[in-house]
C-alpha cells in the first residue's frame, strides 16, 4: 500500500498527538497540589504486583515440567528473582539477575 506524504505526515501527527496526550494527560487530570481519587490510588497500588503475578504466569505457561529438564532452569530463575529482590529491593537489578541466570542455564548448564 503506498500512502502520498499528506497520508504520511497525517499518520504522523495523529501519532505524535496521542503520544503527548497519554503523557500530558494524567499531569492535567490530577495536579500535584490535589489528592488523586480513591479508585485511581487503589489502581497505582494494585496494579504493579498484578502485572508481575501476569508476566510470572505468561513467563512459565509452556515449561514442559514432565519432560527434561523439568522446568529447572526456570524455577532456579525466579527463585533468584525472589532472593534478589529480597536481598536488594530493586527491580531492575531482580530482573536483569534472574535474566541472566536463566539464559546462563539454558545456554551452558541445561543444554
Amino acid at each position: 500500500m503506498y500512502l502520498t506524504p499528506l497520508q504520511t505526515l497525517c499518520i504522523i501527527l495523529a501519532v505524535a498527538a496521542g503520544t503527548q496526550l497519554t503523557r500530558w494527560l494524567p499531569f492535567l487530570l490530577f495536579p500535584e497540589n490535589r489528592e488523586p481519587p480513591l479508585a485511581v490510588a487503589d489502581l497505582g497500588r494494585l496494579l504493579p504486583p498484578a502485572m508481575m503475578g501476569l508476566l510470572v504466569v505468561y513467563c512459565l505457561k509452556d515449561v514442559a515440567w514432565f519432560a527434561s529438564p523439568h522446568g529447572a532452569p526456570e524455577a532456579l530463575a525466579v527463585l533468584a528473582v525472589v532472593l534478589l529482590h529480597l536481598w536488594r529491593g530493586n527491580v531492575l537489578l531482580s530482573i536483569a539477575g534472574g535474566t541472566a541466570l536463566y539464559m546462563l542455564l539454558v545456554q551452558a548448564v541445561f543444554v
